[in-house]
């Protein structure tokens, strides 16, 4: 039985991950509160191994570094989800850095994330790490596709399109949960397209 992997990813509503240039929405585009910090924490309850790209690596270990205690950066479910044991994907990355529990594997993407699969005793999931997951999503390895859409439109400063990957999908709902009064949970089981299909 091979593991359940999730490509977790936070967006707003017009498909951005994250805000440049004169954007002043701060994070979570100001929109947690706390039901979703709540559901968040929760949603790390159970044992994960954590999956990365070496550049959303590198930006979680940054931005803990340059933050102090309260800082929302280090909210509750960013702590434990730190705990857990995590895989970085680098041809680059020599050491894991401060990271507690954190390996570096080497070679291609979809070779790894196929071998953690087949050797992990609990789920494997990912935030954010875009370039990643679209090319797990390309190769069948996503098992669940779980969107956190944020009621903002970010049309002229929004950056990192968190959907853009090179193939059609089918999606099948799987769960739905509106968080606090505005911000969407939506979880999906992606298929690839079947033209005529």
């Amino acid at each position: 039985m091979t593991a359940t992997y999730t490509f977790d990813v936070f967006s707003s509503l017009d498909g951005y991950g994250s805000y440049g240039g004169d954007g002043d929405w701060g994070g979570y585009w100001g929109k947690q509160g706390p039901e979703l910090l709540e559901h968040r924490l929760r949603s790390f309850d159970a044992e994960h191994r954590m999956v990365f790209g070496a550049t959303t690596f590198r930006q979680f270990v940054e931005m803990l570094a340059a933050s102090d205690e309260g800082d929302e950066v280090r909210d509750p479910w960013v702590s434990r989800m730190r705990s857990m044991p995590a895989t970085v994907v680098s041809s680059t990355l020599q050491d894991p850095q401060d990271w507690p529990d954190a390996t570096v594997a080497t070679g291609d993407a979809v070779d790894v994330v196929r071998r953690l699969k087949e050797e992990s005793d609990v789920p494997l999931r990912s935030h954010g790490s875009l370039s990643l997951n679209w090319a797990l999503l390309a190769a069948g390895l996503v098992d669940r596709l779980q969107v956190t859409i944020f009621p903002v439109l970010t049309g002229r400063t929004g950056t990192d399109p968190v959907l853009a990957v090179a193939a059609d999908f089918d999606l099948e709902l799987l769960e739905q949960r509106t968080l606090d009064g505005g911000t969407q949970e939506l979880v999906y089981r992606p298929s690839l397209h079947v033209v005529g299909g």
